[in-house]
C-alpha cells in the first residue's frame, strides 16, 4: 500500500491510496482512527467490518468510523486506487453526525458522490482552482445528505455471486461509452438477465443500468474539468444519445448544469455554495 498525504489541515487532510494486493495476499485487520470518506478511483475490493461485507467498484465509498476495525480482501482484481478524507470530530459535528450516516460501512455508486469525487480528483490534479478542502467539506456534507436514508442490510451472497457482480462492474465501466442492456451484462456475467439483475444490486447497491449511467456522469464530469471539448460532444462521447438528457441527468446529479460545473472546476466557487444552499 502506498500513501501520498495531499492535504493536512485543521479540520480535514486527504490521502491518495494506491493498493497493488490481489488474490494471493493475505488479508489482516485494520482499524479506523477517525471519520472517512474513501472514494474508490480504480480497481475494486472488498471489505468486511462489523459483521458485514461490502464490495467496492470504481465510484463506491468506503466509510471509516473510528475505533471499527475492518478487513480488506482483494479476491477479483489485483490493485485498486482511492482519494480519502479524514475528518476531524469538529468538522463532522458541523456537518452531521449521524450515526445512520458513518456507520453504513460503504456507499454504492452514488452520482451525488461520484460527481464530487471526480471534481476532488480535478483539484488533487491541478486541473481545478478550487481547493482540495474546499471540495473535502462539499463530498463530506453531500455523503450525509445522501446515505442518511440508504442504509443497505446484510445479503448473504456466495463469492462466486460476489465476483461475477464486481467483474461485471468493471466491463460495465470500461464499456460505458458504448450502448450497454440488461442481457448484454448479463451475458457478460453468464447468467440470466432476471437472476444478474437482482444479484448485481444486491452486490452493489445499485442496478446495472444505474452503475451505467454513473459511470457515464463519472466520465462526464472528469471531461468537463480537463478540457475544453464542447459539452454536447462530451455527452455523446461518455454514452449519452439525447444532450438534453444528459443535462438533465447531470443537473440532478451534481445540483447544477454542465456549463456551471465546468466553470466551478475553474474556480467559480459561488456556483457550487448556492448548489449546496439548496440541498
Amino acid at each position: 500500500m502506498i500513501r501520498t498525504t495531499l492535504l493536512k489541515h485543521r479540520s480535514i487532510s486527504v490521502s491518495d491510496f494506491r493498493c497493488t494486493a490481489g488474490p494471493g495476499d493475505k488479508p489482516f485487520t485494520e482499524q479506523f482512527h477517525c471519520h472517512s470518506v474513501s472514494f474508490v478511483r480504480k480497481g475494486s475490493f472488498g471489505c468486511q467490518s462489523r459483521g458485514r461485507s461490502f464490495d467496492l467498484v470504481p465510484g463506491s465509498v468506503l466509510v471509516g468510523f473510528p475505533g471499527d476495525e475492518y478487513v480488506c480482501t482483494h479476491d477479483h482484481v489485483c490493485g485498486d486506487e482511492c482519494l480519502s478524507f479524514f475528518l476531524e470530530p469538529e468538522l463532522v459535528e458541523t456537518i452531521g453526525d449521524r450515526q445512520d450516516a458513518w456507520r453504513v460501512g460503504a456507499a454504492p455508486p452514488l452520482p451525488e458522490l461520484m460527481v464530487f469525487g471526480e471534481l476532488a480528483q480535478a483539484a488533487v490534479d491541478g486541473r481545478s482552482d478550487i481547493g482540495l478542502d474546499e471540495v473535502g467539506h462539499l463530498f463530506a456534507s453531500r455523503f450525509v445528505d445522501a446515505v442518511s436514508d440508504r442504509a443497505r442490510k446484510p445479503v448473504a451472497i456466495k463469492t462466486r455471486d460476489r465476483r461475477r457482480a464486481v467483474e461485471t462492474a468493471h466491463w460495465i465501466e470500461a464499456n460505458s461509452h458504448q450502448p450497454i442492456d440488461l442481457d448484454a451484462a448479463a451475458n457478460q456475467a453468464g447468467t440470466s438477465a432476471f437472476h444478474f439483475l437482482r444479484l448485481f444490486a444486491k452486490v452493489l447497491g445499485v442496478t446495472p443500468h444505474q452503475y451505467l449511467v454513473r459511470s457515464r456522469l463519472r466520465h462526464a464530469a472528469r471531461l468537463l474539468t480537463e478540457e475544453n471539448t464542447a459539452i454536447t460532444d462530451i455527452a455523446y462521447d461518455v454514452g449519452f444519445g439525447d444532450l438534453s438528457n444528459f443535462v438533465r441527468t447531470f443537473h440532478r446529479a451534481a445540483g447544477v448544469s454542465p456549463g456551471a460545473f465546468r466553470e466551478a472546476a475553474r474556480g467559480k466557487r459561488k456556483i457550487l455554495q448556492e448548489s449546496q444552499a439548496l440541498h
